[in-house]
């Protein structure tokens, strides 16, 4: 549970800094007067917000849709899919989860802004604390924060667990603190606990509906992270992201949001930065020091996100084959991802520059969030219907309510569109129309290849009776094909222009399996491909989008039975197939969509380190294929 809340709760759990301060923001384009009235009913609001959104549909409900342990929108995409491959599906029912699945995938796209926008809000929110305790700080708050910036995302190689670990004890420190200075704030003037009650913030919504539709805007700022516990929970487990929350994390964030409204009931000036203020001055520069390690963590959270999500993807068939580091070897799935760990630092540092504030980034990212949280509510209730059974009542009157207070948020956050909430939806609609492309052009190259490659078992059949005869040489080659019935290009090409074949041959093919891990015992399946005595079979090895790729362990579970004839896997020659991509005339795809898959391509991980391949026993042959 430590180490969960050194990874899953620093975006959640940052919030207070620059919520209440983002609502009442006098720069905001629909500003909301300061008043007793409207204190009560934001705190209302938020502390009812925080309720509905995590604790009743994520940790309540969302994550127990889990997909074997693991979360986060690409989990539910996975089961999406899965019902519409089951059999005796309805042509209508696999429409319906087509349309669900690509819903979902705008959903993951929309992530990766968060993951984006995240870092640079938190860091930049912490760091102004400077400019409270000095005014003339304030021209250090952004090179301090691409300082920051940097150096956490240098510290992600070494893993969640080690970060989990440094962090967990801050993070306890930093709740612990938040708590505390809310129940100060709040001993000031107690009446603020009135707003516990739900009656405040419906008043504030019904009777003063054209002030609080636009306040929705930065109150769901209190609800971001939401999606990064769901994420995350593969990493950590259900249990101890539910027991940190509800033991922890949202008793202090209550506290101190509450803590915030009765400080400002009692000065109305302090709601230019209620949590600094709610601190004593001599407590101001170590508080501001542990926000700033607080709103690192935050940060942690959506990149470790980002990486569960950027995996999953890549090995569903929605983005290249990445590069991918187990960084754990437990049973949990811990996975750092070079490229998108690269990739995200310097978009973050693009944003801190030119945003330089937290007020100015607020608006950017509601959207994100509140567009992700729809999407995964949304899948969970077509899930919640078709595989659990939930009685269509149910759906319709809690799902129905679920989704509006969503949709709601999400309406509200389309009215900061021109004030920068574009920003999440352009990165959302770049990363929803690469991930549909990789998709659709990975499709059209199988397709092309198959016809290249011919069927296996006639290619092996006609192995007997080529002429000139084929030499079989002494030793064992391994040839890594896509499927299992047509012939490797790099068998294909080595037989026809070589003329030679080694005396055993192991074709073998890697399934991604829609579930995070499959054990060994039911990892291999032999074929003989119709004979046992030409030395050559084919194996069928199953993985899951968790796992990680190892060949030659996976041939090493292999029985001698199966292999007709003994296998020298310490000297074998390994093949592998190259593609290169031309684009063609075909109608297949529009012409800016091939360049963007072939461009695309060019992210593809080398082959052999991702498949566990000794790189002097390996050979590479090209082949062309146009799209």
């Amino acid at each position: 549970m430590v180490g969960a809340l050194g990874v899953v709760f620093g975006d959640i759990g940052t919030s207070p800094i620059y919520t209440l301060a983002t609502v009442f923001d006098p720069g905001d384009p629909h500003p909301v007067p300061v008043s007793s009235h409207s204190v009560y009913g934001v705190v209302s609001l938020i502390f009812w917000s925080v309720m509905t959104i995590v604790t009743l549909t994520y940790v309540t409900l969302v994550m127990r849709a889990d997909n074997h342990g693991e979360g986060g929108i690409m989990a539910l995409i996975t089961l999406v899919r899965r019902s519409w491959t089951s059999s005796g599906s309805a042509p209508k029912t696999r429409h319906t989860t087509m349309v669900l699945a690509a819903l979902g995938v705008f959903g993951a796209a929309l992530f990766f802004g968060d993951s984006m926008i995240t870092p640079a809000i938190s860091v930049l929110s912490a760091v102004e604390g400077l400019a409270v305790v000095d005014p003339d700080l304030k021209d250090l708050v952004v090179p301090i924060t691409a300082v920051i910036i940097v150096a956490l995302f240098s510290v992600q190689r070494r893993g969640t667990a080690v970060v989990g670990r440094f962090f967990g004890p801050v993070m306890v420190v930093w709740f612990t603190a938040i708590g505390a200075l809310g129940i100060g704030g709040i001993a000031r003037n107690p009446d603020i606990l009135h707003a516990l009650s739900p009656a405040y913030a419906f008043v504030f919504l019904t009777e003063h509906f054209h002030i609080a539709f636009f306040a929705l805007a930065a109150v769901v700022l209190a609800v971001t992270g939401a999606e990064a516990l769901y994420a995350d929970m593969g990493h950590f487990g259900r249990r101890a992201i539910t027991v940190g929350w509800l033991g922890l994390v949202l008793p202090a964030c209550t506290l101190n949001y509450f803590g915030q409204g009765a400080l400002v009931l009692d000065d109305q000036s302090t709601v230019t930065a209620p949590f600094f203020l709610l601190m004593p001055e001599w407590s101001r520069i170590p508080m501001v020091l542990l926000a700033t390690a607080a709103t690192v963590i935050a940060s942690q959270a959506v990149i470790t996100g980002a990486f569960s999500v950027a995996s999953q993807a890549a090995q569903l068939g929605y983005l290249p084959r990445l590069r991918i580091l187990h960084t754990s070897a437990s049973s949990i799935g811990q996975v750092y991802v070079p490229w998108i760990n690269g990739f995200l630092m310097i978009a973050v540092l693009i944003l801190v520059f030119a945003f330089r504030s937290s007020s100015a980034l607020a608006y950017a990212f509601g959207m994100a969030v509140t567009g992700t949280m729809t999407i995964t509510t949304l899948l969970f209730l077509y899930l919640a219907r078709t595989r659990a059974r939930a009685p269509l009542w149910l759906i319709v009157l809690g799902g129905g309510a679920l989704l509006i207070v969503d949709v709601t948020f999400f309406a509200a956050n389309l009215t900061k569109l021109v004030h920068g909430a574009w920003l999440p939806l352009l990165i959302g609609v770049c990363a929803f129309t690469v991930m549909t492309t990789w998709q659709r052009g990975r499709v059209l190259v199988t397709k092309a290849r198959r016809r290249a490659e011919g069927p296996m078992r006639e290619f092996i059949d006609g192995l007997a009776t080529r002429e000139p005869p084929l030499l079989r040489l002494p030793g064992t080659a391994v040839f890594l094909n896509r499927g299992d019935d047509t012939a490797p290009l790099s068998m294909r090409t080595n037989v026809e222009h070589n003329h030679v074949l080694a005396e055993h041959v192991v074709i073998i093919s890697l399934t991604t399996e829609p579930v995070p891990r499959v054990p060994d015992y039911d990892r291999i399946t032999v074929d003989d491909l119709g004979a046992d005595d030409d030395g050559i079979i084919h194996v069928l090895a199953r993985f899951g989008y968790m796992d990680r790729i190892d060949v030659p362990h996976t041939l090493s579970l292999l029985d001698p039975a199966q292999t007709e004839g003994p296998l020298d896997l310490a000297n074998a020659t390994y093949f592998l197939s190259k593609l290169e991509l031309r684009q063609g005339d075909a109608p297949t795809m529009a012409p800016w969509r091939k360049r963007l898959f072939i461009a695309t391509s060019h992210l593809t991980a080398d082959a052999a380190a991702s498949f566990g391949l000794p790189l002097d026993r390996t050979v590479i042959i090209g082949s062309r294929i146009q799209i």
